[in-house]
């Protein structure tokens, strides 16, 4: 008999940082401050009702929000973390450029955030 593989999170995770920083001719600039929380099933993820936003004094706009949320659900979703995603996700704090931040950065942020929420929870090994 095989034991069920282990949900995520197992517990809040709370204040969860990166910042995605690339100097070059096409950079990228990405910060965000998300928790991680257990749900019922499945990834949740949304935008505090008053998220800090750094550099803009508007929420983030929508394109960046989802595209930190796709980078986060597909890190969690790799099969070698061997997990069950159950997961609700608040975004809040972002930190946007002008110049940098896009698409792209955000999703590699999103990345980078499952991946240390990973970690805080034992599921990954550095």
């Amino acid at each position: 008999m095989s034991s069920a593989p282990p949900r995520f999170p197992p517990r809040p995770l709370r204040g969860v940082r990166v910042l995605h920083q690339r100097q070059n001719c096409a950079p990228q600039f990405a910060g965000i401050e998300v928790d991680f929380e257990p749900a019922a099933e499945g990834f949740v993820f949304e935008v505090a009702r008053e998220p800090v936003v750094d550099h803009e004094a508007v929420d983030p706009p929508a394109h960046l929000v989802a595209a930190a949320a796709a980078g986060i659900e597909e890190q969690l979703r790799l099969p070698d973390h061997g997990v069950v995603v159950a997961a609700r996700v608040v975004l809040r704090r972002a930190h946007v450029d002008p110049l940098g931040s896009h698409a792209l950065a955000f999703k590699v942020a999103g990345h980078l955030a499952a991946r240390e929420a990973l970690e805080r929870a034992g599921c990954l090994h550095r």
